[in-house]
């Protein structure tokens, strides 16, 4: 066996080890590994790096070009591959798939922050802000407004905003203690209330 060979067994048993458990990464085959960066749907990454015949000995190959980043600027591809190959140039010789994913983990603010100051050419390194959820959050605004505007003169809201709807006052209604009991005097009656709405028994 090749000692570039018996150091890729080495640093691959270390990494399963080291990331079991870990959901964003991930062992495509035994040259290929993947890294997951971010919150997905919002800001997220995928970073894939691909270990050559001669690796460690020689610069692994960095993929960003996957179908999840499909909506990352070529500038944010160029700025993480940048920092990967300046990174990787220090380890030659020396096993660092590991080193490389960590690298990210910590320029990971400062990447999102550059992007976004530079989001006046156009592009975005956010991935998948959606239609959705900008419409969700334009609907909210919406609504704030009209709640407002909907305050009487006595800063009361208008009773309509009050009405819950039928899920909510079942969740209301099934609130329960840790044992399943509902709390004490859930359905007590307020007597005096009671008898005042109703009235006495006749003498």
């Amino acid at each position: 066996m090749s000692e570039a060979k018996e150091m890729q067994d080495d640093e691959r048993e270390a990494l399963i080890s080291i990331y079991e458990g870990d959901s964003a990464f991930k062992q495509v085959n035994s040259e290929t590994y993947q890294y997951k960066y971010g919150e997905e749907g919002n800001k997220s990454f995928l970073l894939e790096i691909c270990w050559t015949a001669n690796y460690p000995n020689e610069l692994p190959s960095f993929n960003l070009e996957t179908f999840y980043n499909r909506n990352l600027s070529r500038s944010a591809k160029d700025s993480i591959a940048s920092i990967l190959n300046e990174e990787a140039q220090q380890w030659i010789g020396c096993g660092m798939t590991y080193t490389l994913f960590e690298c990210l983990k910590d320029k990971l603010d400062e990447l999102l922050t550059d992007e976004n100051c530079n989001a006046g050419d156009g592009q975005q390194m956010i991935i998948g802000t959606t239609n959705a959820r900008v419409e969700a959050e334009q609907s909210n605004s919406d609504s704030d407004e009209e709640g407002v505007a909907n305050e009487g003169k006595d800063g009361k809201r208008d009773a309509k905003r009050e009405h819950l709807t039928k899920a909510q006052k079942r969740k209301q209604w099934d609130r329960v203690d840790s044992k399943g009991n509902r709390q004490r005097g859930w359905n007590w009656v307020d007597i005096i209330k009671h008898l005042s709405q109703t009235g006495g028994k006749p003498e």
